[in-house]
This record gives C-alpha cells, structure tokens and sequence, in this order.
C-alpha cells in the first residue's frame, strides 16, 4: 500500500493494489475547498488516469465531514479563474475511466455536493445532509455543476435544491436519487468495501466502455460510434474469450485486460 501523497496535504492520496482513497484532508475547516485544492484535485485525477492499475477510487472527507464546501475566502478569487478551476476538477473527476465512489458523511454542501455527484456512485451514512447554496451567497451556480445535477436527480429536484438553498437529509438525498445507498455511520465502511468488492471481480472493460458510453450519452455525444471502437477492441481482447469460457465451466472469470494509461501533458 502506498503511503498518502505528501504533495497536497489538504488532498490525500493513498493507493492499495487495485483501490485508491483520496480523501479531503481540512477536518478543522470542515474539510472547505481552497482554489489550490480544485486545481489540485485535477492533479490527482491526471495521476490516476495515468496509472492503468487502479480500478476504483473512493472519496471521502477527513473527520466527521465529507465537504462543507468552497472556503468563503475563495470567493475573492476572479470569478472566471475560479468557475474554470472548479469545472476542470469537475471535468477531470467525472471522466476517470474507472468507477469513482463517494463515501459520504456529515455536511456535503456545495463544493463538496459538486464533488459527489461528478463520482459515478454515492453511498452516505444517516449523518449526511446535502445542500445547494449559491442563492445564499449571491453567486451563479455553474453551467456543469447544474447539468450534472440535473441528470442526476431531475429537473425539479435539482430546482428545488437551488432555488431553496436548503439542505436535505440523507433520506431524501435517498428519495430524489442524489445517493443510491443510505446505511448507519457504523455500516458506511463495510458498505463501501462490500461496493468496490462487487466491482474488481468483473470485467474492466466493461467497466470502463460502459461508463464511458453512460457519459456519452449522457451528454448528447457519439455513444454509437464508441460503441462500434469497444466493440473491435472487445474481440481482440482475451477477456473477450474469457468470460464465456468460464461462463461454460462454471468457474469464476480471471479477466486481465487492462486500461491504457492517459498520455501526459506533452512537453512545453
């Protein structure tokens, strides 16, 4: 196991063989987000996409909280740097190839409700409340964030997170789809490790082909044509062999394809 990346101590990166934590690492803050933290948080999303050998990412929050949202001293920054900085992070977080967990307790407001919906699954425990709050600040919620949370909970429910500003509790998040699992603080571990032991048995191309296709498709893009290029890759593949041999042995699949690590930043 890898020991947490000393390189953004307010955003904490471990790596165990095939899962990665990064938690957000300001408790005393409620775990608030700095602009340094966004922009770091892309940094840790580029490095993942890099490793081909992680298959989940867990995020969570240090302390009692998940995230509080933006640091109030954030809101200082040009409003243009900030919304780009923040949608990058989004942008990066949500197109992680592998699936991406968010383990949820106490305050996810704002930034923090950002950070969670960009993940693919969310579990929460009861402690955790959800909120929307830019009407309370004066500011104008971002094009990616609203879209984002629009596919995921609807139209309605996403107006009335943003007109109201008001926070709900765990079980509405539950209700309206904000999470897809709500356990008691004491399950929340074992919930979200009984999730990632679901997902690394199974096949990671699928994985990865069909939260790419969910995303297209999500956003209007050419899921058709992506399909057809999985597809190819699919019957070259040995996994592609695989799964049906054992399906007819009855025996449980070794599937040992593996992603293509994202090309770095070319040089300047």
């Amino acid at each position: 196991m890898s020991e947490p990346d000393p390189a953004g101590s307010d955003l904490l990166l471990a790596v165990d063989g095939p899962v990665a934590t990064l938690s957000i690492n300001r408790p005393a803050k409620r775990n608030a987000l700095t602009v340094a933290m966004w922009r770091r948080l892309a940094e840790v999303c580029a490095q993942l996409d890099a490793d081909p050998a992680v298959r989940v990412l867990v995020v969570t929050g240090a302390g009692p909280s998940f995230c509080a949202g933006a640091d109030i001293s954030s809101l200082s920054e040009d409003e243009a740097v900030l919304k780009s900085v923040v949608s990058a992070a989004e942008r990066a977080l949500r197109n992680l190839p592998m699936p991406t967990i968010a383990r949820i307790s106490g305050h996810c407001f704002g930034g923090g409700n950002q950070i969670a919906v960009a993940c693919d699954l969310r579990v929460a425990d009861t402690t955790a409340s959800f909120g929307v709050p830019p009407a309370r600040l004066g500011v104008i919620y971002p094009v990616s964030s609203t879209r984002a949370l629009v596919e995921l909970v609807g139209p309605a429910a996403a107006k009335r997170l943003i007109l109201t500003g008001q926070p709900i509790d765990a079980a509405q998040a539950l209700r309206i789809g904000l999470v897809e699992q709500v356990v008691a603080p004491d399950e929340l571990d074992a919930a979200v490790a009984e999730l990632v032991a679901a997902i690394l048995p199974l096949a990671p191309m699928t994985q990865v082909a069909g939260k790419e296709l969910v995303n297209l498709i999500a956003d209007g893009g050419d899921a058709d044509a992506a399909f057809e290029e999985w597809t190819a890759r699919w019957r070259l593949s040995a996994d592609g062999v695989e799964g049906p041999r054992a399906f007819l042995a009855r025996r449980p699949p070794v599937f040992s394809w593996r992603r293509e690590p994202a090309a770095g930043p070319e040089p300047g």
